[in-house]
Formats: structure tokens, C-alpha cells, sequence
């Protein structure tokens, strides 16, 4: 496939062969499970391409897609890319309490990107409403019955163009000053020969499982643009299928043999709790379980693994790695089948000197950190002075700036975002990292880090200490600092909690912190559940929780 540079030349090609995917759960059509050749998913996606082709859509054009994991969801995903546009996938709405934001997200969006036409599922069509202006809306299933009245014989091919946009992917968090990183078919092809090659990759052998959500970068580009391009059999479910029960992904692992799957730090965590309640699964064949998109907590990876070795889940399939949209996807991964590696320093020694020196795991400050593996292939990475530009040695901590073939040229329609963020031909992340022995380790945000008495302390660091705390909801905390009462930076906790007596919710959080960093947060605000501000991603958001927290609007 490292010959093509173009999505439409790898997605025809795969088409010959004999992968397939299948839909499981509310993805599915009929049933339950719905199995698909991607010989047949590719004549549905000609035939969806004509539908488009003749709604305006072709080549350097952009079509904004909004609905769950569905066949015809994937069908206009893949219709979209052979159409020569680009996808612009929205996100669904996090919580229901967020609607009217979700309306407003999606609206700035498809504005933004100048979409040529909105395809939309028919369960949000309602919620969706055009503006004078606004690019025309299709419902998804009227465009399917459009495609099936056309036929594939309707689709008429463009010509392979590796530097046309073959995904407009918005950053996480994005709203009123949204940011599309521009992936065009060169970056996302290189990306997808690197994962492959990095991860080791055989279709024909490997099985890939997800239930990712196909509007982040993870889920688009590593569970189904590397399949349809690559050949890899793959099982399809939704969000909504793994949170309603997050045991059916181990199941779905169990029943159709998979081999690599992906997911953020909180769902091994939920995993983990569902595996300890299964019976008669068989994990044993699982290669790679990645874990990225949200900082990698050691202590959930190795509780996930107790929970699968009576499974048969190998040890070596903990998979910790790093990524970013503005990369495609990749940017580190680990050796396939070492498993997790952790480094351990001194917390003090990083917080005041940015260096992490080495310490025993018994040692009273210790912090365990995810190595997360080395570039991959094409792309460099860096530490570097954030004040000065300056490279950093080993174990300093600095800036992690990346640079290589499927980094992203920029941000559409905004050059005042694109020139602060690239310099040199180097990508600022906005990371604190350091490298040692080659491998990757971050530490967290730049814009995050909670500066208390000289000392750099990671918001991280609180909020693992506190989600361990009786009543609280795990994986929904966030840690900042704001000026307190003696116009020094303080630190506040935020945690969602569904007791009703909050005085020892609140002692226990105290003494889980005070044993984290030395000190007791000046303030503890407890919520209820489902109210703590997180992106379409499910990441947590620092800023806006501290914003909102300032305004008392918490």
C-alpha cells in the first residue's frame, strides 16, 4: 500500500480482497451482528458517491457528517473520501444537559469549514437548524435511498490528489474559536503506513476491534481508516453500546478473535471492572491493547491486566502510546508485545527542577510515569527550552515539538494559529515531555501545570489521588489553580459525587491531596454527576471548569 498516497487508490485495492467488517450492536442494520465484504461496502460507497457527486460534491470540497456509528454512517465516510471531498466529522453530544452547546459546537463547525453539504442522521436532523447561508442539510437515509436508485455504475472517479484534504478534523474542545487541523491524503496515508508498520500489523491475521467514536482521530483514522486501507478484518460497535455495558467489548474481543483494539485510560478502567464479573471469555489471542488519548495512569493498566490474566489477557498486550491530531494520529509507540513500561522519579525533584531523576519505586516521592514508546517511522520528535527554544538533554523536562510526513500543513483558515503553533518545521504540542533511552514520556499540559510555591505540580497527579476517594466518581475530577485569598496561586478540586453527605467525601479528598503534594486544596467543590465539563472526546476540561468555577457558574 506505501505506493499509493491517496485514500481512493487503497480503499479500491482492499476491495479486491477478502476482509471484511462487522457491525455489532446499534451499528448493525439488521440483528445484531452484520457482516460485510468490503467488496460490498465499497460498491454501497460508489453509489453513495454519485449521491453526493450529484448534490455538488467533488474534489477540494468538504462535507461536514453528524450521527452514531451506523453501516451507512461508514458508507458516507468511505463515499465522502472516494468522492475526492473531505470529511468533516461533527461530534454528538456528550451529555444531555449540553444540547443547546452541542447545537451552537455544531453550527460554528460546519461554518467554519466551509462545508458544501451537511449529511446528517435522521435521529439529530431535528435538532439542526439551517440558517440563511448555511450549506444544504441531507438526511443520511435519504441519501441512501438517492445511492440505491443511482447504482455504483453511477460513480464517476476522480483523479488521486495526495495533497486534497481527506479529513478536516476539529480539535477537542473547540467552540467558539474552533481549529481544523488539515489531513490531507499524503499525511493521512503516511501516518497509516507507519501505525502498520510500527504495530506490526498483518491483515489476514490481525482482527481490530473498536467502539471508538469515528469523530476523533483515534477511532476515524486508527480503527477504520487503517483497515479500509489496509485489508485488516475489523468489528464495528458504537459509543453509546460500550458505555451502556463496557463488558460487551471484552466479549466482542472473546467471540470474533480480536487482536488490537484502542481506547483512553477510562475505559480500562471500566473494563477491568467488567472483566472481574465475565466468565468463559478467551483473551489469549489479544497482540495490542493501545491505551492513549488521555494521560496513561500505570496503576489502571496494571488493575486492567489482573483483571484479564485469568482471561488468558498476555501481560505484553498493554500497548502505552502517544498521538495528536495535528500528527494524523501516531507519533510513539511502544515495541508490540513488551507490554507497559513505567518510569519512575522523584515528583519534588520534577516539580522545582523540570528534571526527572530516577528513584526506587518505595521512595516517598516517587511518580510513575507511562514511557510511550519511540517515533514512528518518517516522523522526529524533540524537547525543547520553552522560553529559550534551546534543545533539551535527556531527562529535562521541556516542550515536545514533532516534525515528519503526516503532520498537518496547518489549520484551516486560520494562519495566525498556524504560525504560533509551527516554527522552524517544527509542531508545538504544547506537552511537557522529556526522552530517555529514546522512549517518549509525557507529563502532562504546559497551559495545565499548577504553580504552588515555585513548584510545578501536574494536575494529573491530584486528580488519579482523588478518584480513588470513596464517593467520588472516578475519571471525573479536575484540579487547577487560581489566585487565592493571599493573591497566590491555589489550588481548588473539583469531583463529582453521589452522596448526599459531602463532609467526609470532602475530609477524604483533603488527606488523599495533602498526601499527593504536601498541601490541602484552599477549596473543594463537589458536583453532581454528569455536570464537570469534558470535550466530544470525554476529556476533561481544565479551563473552562476553572472559568466556570471563577464565575461561580459551576
Amino acid at each position: 500500500m506505501t505506493s499509493a498516497s491517496s485514500l481512493i487508490t487503497r480503499i479500491e485495492r482492499v476491495a479486491d480482497g477478502d476482509a471484511s467488517i462487522t457491525f455489532v450492536g446499534s451499528a448493525a442494520s439488521v440483528g445484531d451482528v452484520e457482516a460485510v465484504p468490503y467488496k460490498r461496502l465499497y460498491d454501497d460507497a460508489r453509489a453513495m458517491a454519485a449521491a453526493l457527486q450529484v448534490r455538488g460534491v467533488g474534489p477540494r470540497t468538504h462535507v461536514a457528517i453528524l450521527g452514531p456509528t451506523t453501516r451507512n454512517l461508514v458508507t458516507a465516510i468511505e463515499a465522502t473520501w472516494i468522492a475526492g471531498a473531505a470529511a468533516v466529522m461533527l461530534p454528538l453530544p456528550m451529555r444531555l444537559a449540553s444540547i443547546d452547546e452541542f447545537v451552537s459546537q455544531t453550527r460554528t463547525r460546519i461554518i467554519a469549514s466551509d462545508a458544501a453539504l451537511v449529511v446528517i442522521d435522521d435521529q439529530l436532523a431535528d435538532f439542526l437548524d439551517p440558517q440563511p447561508g448555511d450549506p444544504p442539510v441531507v438526511r443520511l437515509a435519504e441519501l441512501a435511498t438517492s445511492a440505491r436508485l443511482l447504482g455504483p455504475e453511477a460513480y464517476v472517479r476522480p483523479a488521486d490528489d495526495p495533497d486534497a484534504l481527506a479529513i478536516l478534523q476539529y480539535t477537542s474542545g473547540s467552540t467558539s474559536d474552533p481549529k481544523g487541523v488539515m489531513l490531507p491524503h499524503r499525511c493521512v496515508a503516511a501516518n497509516l503506513d507507519a501505525i502498520v508498520r510500527a504495530a506490526a500489523i498483518e491483515p489476514g491475521h490481525d482482527v481490530g476491534v473498536s467502539w471508538l467514536p469515528l469523530y476523533h482521530d483515534m477511532g476515524l483514522i486508527g480503527l477504520l481508516a487503517t483497515p479500509l486501507c489496509h485489508g485488516l478484518d475489523l468489528v464495528l460497535s458504537s459509543p453509546q453500546d460500550f458505555l451502556v455495558a463496557p463488558g460487551r467489548w471484552m466479549e466482542w474481543i472473546s467471540a470474533f478473535g480480536g487482536t488490537i483494539t484502542a481506547g483512553p485510560n477510562f475505559s480500562y478502567v471500566l473494563a477491568a471492572r467488567s472483566l472481574r464479573r465475565l466468565s468463559q471469555l478467551d483473551l489469549s489471542q489479544w497482540r495490542l491493547a493501545l491505551n492513549g488519548a488521555e494521560p496513561v495512569d500505570p496503576t489502571a493498566v496494571r488493575a486492567f491486566l489482573d483483571a484479564g490474566a485469568g482471561h488468558g489477557l498476555p501481560t505484553g498486550a498493554a500497548f502505552c502510546a502517544f498521538g495528536m491530531a495535528e500528527a494524523s494520529l501516531a507519533v510513539t509507540f511502544p515495541e508490540p508485545g513488551a507490554g507497559m513500561s513505567v518510569d519512575v522519579v522523584d515528583r519534588r525533584v520534577l516539580e522545582t527542577d523540570h528534571y526527572a531523576a530516577s528513584v526506587a519505586t518505595d521512595h516517598g516521592d516517587a511518580r510513575e510515569l507511562a514511557r510511550l514508546g519511540r517515533p514512528l517511522h518518517n516522523l522526529q520528535i524533540r524537547i525543547v527550552d520553552r522560553v529559550t527554544g534551546a534543545a533539551m538533554r535527556d531527562r529535562e523536562v521541556g516542550e515536545l515539538e514533532i516534525r515528519g510526513d503526516s503532520v498537518t500543513p496547518g489549520y484551516y483558515g486560520r494562519p495566525d494559529a498556524t504560525a504560533a503553533t509551527f516554527h522552524d518545521g517544527w509542531l508545538r504540542t504544547g506537552d511537557l515531555a522529556y526522552v530517555t533511552e529514546g522512549e517518549l514520556v509525557v507529563c502532562g499540559r504546559i497551559k495545565d501545570v499548577i504553580i504552588l510555591g515555585g513548584r510545578n505540580v501536574h494536575p494529573q497527579d491530584v486528580e488519579r489521588a482523588v478518584n480513588h476517594v470513596d464517593g467520588v466518581r472516578a475519571g471525573n475530577v479536575i484540579a487547577f489553580g487560581t489566585e487565592g485569598r493571599r493573591g497566590r496561586e491555589s489550588l481548588v478540586v473539583v469531583a463529582e459525587t453521589k452522596e448526599a453527605e459531602h463532609t467526609q467525601v470532602r475530609e477524604a479528598i483533603k488527606s488523599a491531596v495533602y498526601g499527593v503534594v504536601g498541601l490541602a486544596p484552599e477549596d473543594i467543590v463537589l458536583v453532581a454527576p454528569g455536570t464537570l465539563p469534558k470535550t466530544s472526546s470525554g476529556k476533561l476540561q481544565r479551563s473552562l471548569c476553572k472559568s466556570r468555577y471563577i464565575t461561580a457558574t459551576l
